[in-house]
């Protein structure tokens, strides 16, 4: 039998590290992680009406997000920048640095600006601010020092003080990093909800995912409209047993204004075949599903996908409001399109 990439690496893992050893890495690793999640549980705990007046002062406001940071706390910001862009909320990441090198014209008057830093005593950050007030725009500071000179100076400072990093020597930036990150996922999925933001605006905003797929794929977007497997009342089974073999297996029967009233499949036939010898002129009105599944053009791709997965059938006929046949759709065309 062959050994599975994920055994093969951790028997390789096993094998190069001590156990004893490999159970004091494990334990470093899971002290990291405590010290972060409790970290997290002070700042929700310290979370109060300052985080409402940010979401309230960037839900209010006609332009863009700006996010600005240095090093470690810029990595963070053009994170929360790309979030809150994914989510409804337009913003941009600007570095204080460029920003004196002409990348202020991307700030407008309308604007909000979030402003990232541990000690809020940045000297970049700082210099940035005060640009921004200059222009007029309004200022969310988040720190781990809320009486610093950021915390004093924006308009809404929210609290990302941490009692120490993760790092053993309490230099690297790890748990303030995570504290401003997630900061920035609470404002961004506040706003979210406070805008109203569906699945479907976030589809529009990600067609190429796997999500945006399923979400804006639409069954008139995949369902065939031309050389229907359509026959009358009026024909038998052999009739329907060609257009089954040209047609991909369903038959729509439809009456003189082109309302369906019924479906015939290669299972009806099958069973039909085993048991009438002979079968060919047996009416398509003596076999056929009377009150088939079916579905509107307009429905999602994934809601028929449902739909015909959980009864076990291959197509549905597409119909209009009057019940006439506008096409049918096929379960392997919706799962091609990304549906599923």
């Amino acid at each position: 039998m062959t050994e599975s990439r994920t055994d093969t690496i951790a028997s390789r893992g096993a094998g190069s590290v001590a156990t004893g050893h490999a159970a004091e890495i494990v334990a470093r690793g899971r002290a990291v992680i405590r010290q972060e999640r409790l970290a997290l549980e002070q700042v929700e705990h310290r979370l109060d009406a300052r985080f409402a007046d940010a979401v309230s002062l960037i839900a209010g406001s006609r332009g863009r997000v700006i996010v600005a940071g240095v090093g470690k706390s810029g990595l963070i910001g053009r994170k929360i920048a790309a979030t809150l862009t994914s989510t409804g909320t337009p913003a941009a990441f600007l570095h204080p640095v460029d920003s004196v090198h002409g990348d202020l014209g991307l700030v407008g008057t309308d604007d909000v600006a979030i402003l990232i830093s541990k000690s809020g005593e940045s000297t970049e950050v700082m210099a940035l601010l005060e640009h921004l007030q200059r222009f007029g725009v309004r200022t969310i500071g988040i720190t781990g020092a809320a009486r610093s000179l950021l915390g004093r100076h924006c308009d809404v400072v929210l609290d990302a003080a941490v009692d120490e990093e993760a790092c053993p020597h309490d230099l690297a930036p790890t748990t303030s990093t995570t504290a401003a990150l997630v900061i920035g996922d609470a404002l961004a999925v506040a706003l979210l909800l406070e805008k109203g933001f569906r699945r479907e605006d976030f589809a529009r905003l990600h067609p190429g995912g796997p999500l945006g797929k399923r979400l804006l794929t639409r069954v008139t977007d995949v369902m065939v409209i031309e050389d229907l497997p359509i026959l009358p009342a009026s024909a038998t089974m052999l009739e329907a047993v060609v257009q089954m073999a040209e047609r991909r297996g369903t038959v729509m029967i439809v009456d003189d204004s082109r309302r369906l009233v019924g479906v015939v499949t290669v299972g009806d036939m099958v069973r039909l075949i085993e048991r009438t010898p002979d079968w060919q002129g047996v009416a398509v009105l003596d076999v056929m599903t009377t009150n088939p599944r079916t579905v509107r053009a307009d429905e999602l791709g994934s809601a028929a996908v449902f739909r015909l997965q959980s009864k076990g059938i291959m197509a549905m006929p597409v119909l209009d409001a009057d019940g006439r046949v506008d096409g049918i759709v096929h379960l392997h065309d919706l799962l091609r399109a990304g549906s599923a």
